[in-house]
Order: C-alpha cells, then structure tokens, then sequence
C-alpha cells in the first residue's frame, strides 16, 4: 500500500492542494490545519485542489474537501476548482455530489515544482474523531445518498 501525502503552495492569492498517492485519515489534521489558514489569509483569491496523482481519497479527506468548498463560498463567493484526470477520482467525486461545489476540470496544473508537503500533525484520539465526525456531517449534508451511505457511521461516533 502506498502512503499519501499532500502538498501545499499559495501564490499571488492563488492556493493549491495536491494529493498525492492514497489520502487518508492520517492527513485530516494537517489538511483541516491548512483550510483554516487559507481562510485566515487576506490576499485570498482562489483554491485549486490538484488530484491528478491522487489514487484514493477516503470519505474523512472527502468531507474536509466539501468543507473547503462551503467556506470558500460563504466567505469569499467563490467554488474551488479540482482538477483530476484519473476516472475513478473523477467517478468518487461525481458520487459524492462534487460536481454541485466545485469547479472539475480535467486538465493539470503548471509548477508542480512550487508545492511543498503538509507538515505531519500529532494530534490525541479525540481530536482525530472530532475531524472525523465533522467530515462526514458536512458529506451528509451534500444530498441523500450521501446521508444514507453515512447515517450510521455518524452515529456510531457520535455515541463514543
């Protein structure tokens, strides 16, 4: 199994995620990390996540992604753009219900030289749960399939 990583660039107001390999878990923290500081940012322009490398994606990096794409657009009134060229990313995304919040294009990025990996996170048990849970109530609230697909999982870690 291959490990994941996520890479991170911002340029001229410009910020860029790259997946790269299998994303998981494991990542939620760096990635949630990042979100609140492309929010914190005051030249913000533009947020492009780059899944032409990416083999997987589980349902928690999913979640954060659609969290991504709700406070760009309340906060700045703008969709995200994803590139992917892999059909099976491109399949995962469409399921999910991406293709109502971002913006998916199937060409690749220039300068994949300027990304630099996300910095590890450790963070306790509970944390990562918390990460976990608001990930897939932000999913759930895409459409109903995703509700049903989630339903019980939410539950489970809401009783623990």
């Amino acid at each position: 199994m291959s490990t994941g990583r996520i890479q991170f660039a911002e340029q001229n107001g410009t910020f860029v995620l790259k997946f790269v390999g299998e994303v998981r878990l494991t990542l939620c923290t760096a990635l949630d990390a990042t979100i609140e500081k492309i929010f914190s940012a005051l030249n913000f322009s533009n947020i492009v996540i780059d899944l032409t490398e990416t083999e997987s994606m589980d349902s928690t990096t999913l979640g954060l992604l659609a969290k991504l794409s709700i406070l760009s657009r309340q906060q700045v009134g703008l969709l995200p753009t994803v590139v992917t060229t892999n059909p099976d990313i491109s399949r995962l995304l469409q399921s999910m219900g991406f293709d109502q919040v971002f913006n998916i294009v199937d060409y690749p990025l220039p300068c994949p030289e300027c990304l630099d990996d996300l910095p590890a996170q450790d963070q306790s048990e509970e944390v990562v749960r918390a990460k976990v849970l608001e990930a897939h109530r932000i999913l759930m609230g895409l459409n109903e399939s995703n509700r049903e697909a989630f339903r019980d999982l939410v539950s489970a870690l809401e009783r623990t």
